[in-house]
């Protein structure tokens, strides 16, 4: 199962995503997290240490992501006529979540007890000549090509507010979760986000972060209602851990375990229709091809999708 992480800037959601992780992975359970903030964090976060150097970056070596998932998929000749929502056909190289695999092997680390990937930064050369989609974009090729199974997770730390909109990255996951603060910018984002998940069929739910009093929390259901999924309270067990004092997660607060407990419930409770998600991956890809992909790779991207083809 798949659960992305979202909110405004600052309201937790990458902790919540390192939380989480941390949670299922408790539990005994192989968790994937994956980074696909501009701001990278998410292995900090789950206790990776500040002054090692961070995993090889997915989104740095794009080229090799393409040759690696395309296998010998006939309709792909090379990486050159791949972009980043290139659906998997016959013969594609189709990704589990076994650690001992040669791209978790090249790019992932484990931190806390969890396996994670990072998109990673902007460098120097991307600096004003490309935007962060560039980055993002192997995340989403990337879970186009991944057959999770069973009992099997990915949670994703997103890029902030609206912003994962631009890209089809948003329709790849069983459950959205938006990290919310009881307040009125908090709620704005909610709003937004709300209104573009409903026209695509994205399972979104609202988790109430920095909540003080049963006031924050009367705020939050009023405005969101029956999204709500539950509210975080402040934690001492996650100041420690942003201060780098990483502790059993059995060790956290009850209320924000339950919390936790409620998220997967919610997850595990969801089904994948493998046709559908891979009817959405054509949908997308089709609409980048006629945007800019075949302008900008000189060939039919459309003639990509096999008609027929459903990963499984």
């Amino acid at each position: 199962m798949r659960i992305a992480f979202v909110g405004k800037g600052g309201s937790g959601k990458t902790t919540t995503a390192a939380l989480f992780s941390r949670y299922v992975a408790g539990l005994g359970r192989p968790v994937l997290a994956v980074d696909a903030d501009i701001n990278q964090h998410l292995g900090v976060a789950l206790g990776a240490d500040p002054d090692e150097a961070p995993p090889r970056a997915l989104g740095g070596d794009l080229t090799w992501l393409k040759d690696h998932v395309r296998g010998d998929n006939p309709l792909l000749p090379s990486a050159d006529s791949m972009i980043k929502t290139t659906p998997p056909g016959p013969g594609s190289r189709m990704l589990t979540l076994d650690p001992s695999g040669e791209l978790l092997q090249r790019y992932s680390a484990v931190a806390g007890g969890v396996r994670h990937l990072a998109t990673g930064a902007f460098d120097e050369a991307d600096i004003g000549v490309s935007c962060y989609h560039s980055k993002t974009g192997a995340v989403e090729l990337y879970l186009n090509h991944l057959l999770d199974g069973p009992g099997e997770y990915v949670a994703v730390d997103m890029t902030a507010g609206a912003d994962a909109f631009a890209s089809g990255l948003f329709t790849r996951f069983d459950l959205t979760v938006l990290v919310c603060e009881p307040t009125r910018r908090g709620v704005g984002v909610y709003r937004q986000y709300a209104d573009y998940a409903a026209e695509h069929g994205v399972a979104l739910r609202v988790l109430g972060n920095k909540t003080v009093s049963a006031e924050d929390v009367d705020y939050l259901r009023d405005e969101v209602g029956e999204a709500l999924i539950g509210c975080l309270t402040q934690s001492a067990w996650v100041r420690a851990a942003e201060r780098g004092e990483v502790q059993p997660v059995e060790t956290l607060e009850p209320g924000n375990r339950t919390v936790l407990s409620r998220i997967l419930a919610d997850l595990d409770a969801r089904t994948r229709d493998w046709a559908a998600y891979h009817r959405g991956t054509v949908e997308f890809h089709l609409r980048n091809a006629r945007s800019w992909g075949d302008r900008a790779t000189g060939v039919d991207l459309a003639a990509q999708v096999h008609p027929t083809f459903v990963p499984a």
